[in-house]
């Protein structure tokens, strides 16, 4: 990134930021302009407006766009063929069967929740749910009760993996640009997320099936949307299939699904190499291992997250693919029609780190430090306020998560004595304020009230609650533990 003096004062400097979110915000929310173009068209005019020498805009432009991208593009990427491998395969259909059995049919809600957060670590939000809802039609079928004792835990559980947890696009785009440690994300992203969840999600689940009686759909509309799994194949539970388009028709045998163990290994293989990085690095730091040494460098390597999910990627091609009795050809397939999805979300990301980069430059986020300090706003409250704002002004968690994290990483550079647990918790607080009220400005929104059938009045009263409810305990977990650790 080439160094830029300011040629602006702060007061200026902090107004162009401001009309920049608006004009954001009018791209993207009246005139219907894809976010990605919106991101880039508002960079090109703040460089311009903060008069970023001619000769380095593009520089400063191309520099935060590839810069993100490095993490990113590898994570989300990588995370999307590994879903996609265990959706194909029947591992969720697996998941919520042994778990349901483990946990008993009276705690079907539980087991279905956390069905859903194994399942939710590489698998986006949307395909997760597509995928989960037919099980969660059938059991709630057979078991009675409110559709929403059911889905709710499933869909909230979806929701704080895809808000708070890497390989997920939102903390990992968000980790980069505010150069936090990917590895402490993931631990403070479960940490704070599953009791975030069982809060917000589960026994706001049990309470909202109790007070709304929502029906369950007929068998015959289970499939009756584009996005919902393909039930053709014969002898296949629903929700196996999936949406990966590698779902065989008419009488085909498909293979077994794999084992829950196999499964369950599979998930949290690239967790354990992840936080095998983590304890090597604390433990170099703290003096107890030597850093140089190789078993120390090695187990960095194996557990640096880009690696780890690489290794996994190639462990799931094996076990679900090949040793499954599909072709190579068949597999490649599969995992192709993973990237195909994420394309978008790729790329938006992107270019958040090109509008963080021309904040960056052009000395916004240090003006924005000051005028934070000169108030006394700590930069968590700072972060979590702003992803609100942006959250609920134009609906997409995946904007809000990339532009706040653009506007406050310049703050982050300018405030002394931020730790890296310091920085892991701000991501949580981005991530926590992009999931609140959600509403009909948002997609999931109108996802969850389609394939639930619930009015908006109704969907408002649940599933925004719900949503709001998770941000603002992850924001409160982070907040305590950023006054402790």
């Amino acid at each position: 990134m080439p160094e830029v003096e300011p040629a602006l004062g702060a007061g200026p400097l902090l107004l162009i930021a401001a009309a920049a979110v608006g004009v954001l915000l009018f791209l993207i929310m009246k005139l219907k302009l894809h976010a990605f173009l919106a991101l880039i068209l508002v960079s090109l005019l703040v460089a311009l407006a903060t008069r970023i020498p001619l000769e380095d805009v593009v520089t400063t432009l191309t520099t935060g766009f590839g810069g993100t991208l490095a993490n990113v593009a590898l994570l989300v990427g990588l995370g999307a063929m590994l879903g996609r491998l265990l959706e194909h395969s029947g591992g969720a259909q697996v998941l919520a069967d042994s778990l349901i059995g483990r946990f008993g049919e009276k705690r079907a809600p539980l087991a279905l929740g956390v069905a859903a957060l194994l399942f939710g670590f590489p698998i986006f939000f949307d395909a997760g749910l597509v995928v989960f809802l037919p099980i969660v039609f059938t059991i709630a079928r057979r078991l009675g009760g409110s559709l929403l004792t059911y889905g709710l835990p499933t869909a909230g559980a979806f929701a704080v993996m895809h808000a708070f947890v890497p390989p997920h696009p939102g903390p990992v785009a968000a980790a980069e640009l505010v150069g936090a440690d990917i590895g402490l994300v993931l631990v403070f992203g479960l940490l704070i997320g599953l009791p975030t969840w069982y809060l917000g999600g589960y026994l706001f689940g049990l309470w909202a099936g109790r007070r709304y009686d929502v029906a369950v759909p007929p068998a015959e509309d289970d499939g009756g949307t584009p996005e919902a799994p393909d039930q053709t194949v014969a002898g296949t539970a629903p929700g196996v299939a999936g949406a990966s388009g590698g779902a065989r028709t008419g009488t085909a045998t498909r293979p077994a699904p794999p084992g829950f163990g196999t499964v369950l290994g599979i998930l949290l293989l690239p967790l354990v190499l992840i936080f095998l990085n983590t304890g090597l690095t604390t433990l170099a730091t703290a003096g107890a291992l030597d850093e140089s040494s190789f078993v120390v460098r090695a187990g960095q390597l194996l557990g640096a997250t880009p690696v780890a999910l690489l290794i996994t990627v190639l462990v799931a091609i094996v076990v679900l693919g090949r040793r499954r009795g599909e072709s190579g050809a068949e597999v490649e397939s599969i995992v192709n029609s993973a990237l195909g999805p994420v394309c978008a979300i790729i790329l938006i990301t992107g270019a958040g780190g090109m509008f963080g980069g021309v904040l960056r430059a052009s000395g916004i986020g240090t003006a924005l430090a000051d005028v934070l300090g000169d108030i006394g706003l700590p930069v968590i409250v700072a972060a979590f306020v702003v992803s609100v704002l942006l959250r609920v002004a134009q609906g997409s968690a995946t904007v809000a998560l990339t532009t706040t994290a653009g506007l406050i990483a310049p703050v982050i550079e300018a405030t002394d004595g931020l730790s890296s647990i310091d920085l892991a918790l701000i991501v949580i607080a981005i991530a926590a304020g992009a999931t609140v009220l959600s509403h009909v400005n948002d997609s999931g929104f109108w996802l969850v009230s389609r394939f639930f059938q619930m009015d908006e009045k109704t969907t408002l009263k649940t599933w925004t609650v719900m949503e709001t409810l998770l941000g603002v305990i992850g924001f409160v977990l982070a907040l305590v533990l950023s006054l402790f650790l």
